[in-house]
């Protein structure tokens, strides 16, 4: 396997970790604004709201983006180990 090879290997998981954080940690901004604005405006000071609030977006993002997210690390692992493959022969 060549220097580009490795790189393009190298770029693809760091593309593939992204795509599999992007929605979950997305949720979790989201609903963390939202909550923090809530608790500002009403004058709420309590953390388990806001931990509360985070834990049911990322469980529901899972629930719905998980067979998505799974189907591209699995993807991404099968091209993986036929590049490795490459560079045994």
């Amino acid at each position: 396997m060549t220097t580009d090879g490795a790189i393009d290997l190298l770029r693809n998981a760091m593309l593939i970790a992204a795509q599999a954080a992007g929605p979950v940690l997305l949720a979790a901004l989201i609903v963390g604004l939202l909550v923090g604005v809530f608790q500002t405006a009403t004058q709420v000071n309590e953390a388990s709201v806001s931990y509360l609030a985070k834990l049911v977006a990322v469980a529901a993002t899972l629930v719905v983006m998980g067979p998505l997210i799974l189907t591209g690390l699995v993807d991404y692992t099968r091209q993986s180990i036929r590049a490795i493959s490459g560079i045994i022969k």
